[in-house]
């Protein structure tokens, strides 16, 4: 079976599942997002669209590519076998993403893992970029 159409036997059959977001991101970068938003936003003031006083978080997440699909920004990033980096992956929405890395290989990556995946991430204190005293 090709990909595209195990990606659309994939979309017919859970086409009515509420909750869970599974995304496949081909041929996505996240640098050339960030630069294409960026593009974007200062063609918009050029052209008199937008003024510069205008430019917020929202307006530039709104730009992004990714933006293409409603979903939220990761809480957790699970990185299997044994990577610790994220590779240019939605550098943008991961701001605040915990990551939590296993040296054990996607296709053995498997309930028990990710559920001690989910218990380590449920041990944290999610701060969002601030700080605790």
């Amino acid at each position: 079976m090709t990909l595209q159409k195990c990606i659309a036997l994939t979309e017919e059959t859970t086409k009515g599942y509420k909750g869970l977001h599974l995304v496949i991101a081909l041929n996505y970068g996240g640098y050339y997002d960030i630069l294409q938003s960026t593009k974007n936003i200062v063609n918009k003031v050029m052209n008199g669209l937008l003024h510069v006083e205008d430019i917020n978080k929202t307006l530039f997440e709104q730009e992004l590519e990714s933006k293409c699909v409603s979903i939220p920004n990761p809480d957790l990033l699970i990185r299997t076998g044994g990577e610790q980096r994220v590779s240019n992956f939605l550098l943008w929405q991961l701001a605040y993403t915990e990551f939590y890395f296993t040296n054990t290989l996607f296709p053995d990556f498997g309930e028990k893992d990710l559920k001690k995946a989910i218990l380590n991430f449920q041990q944290r204190h999610r701060r969002f970029g601030g700080r605790t005293y």
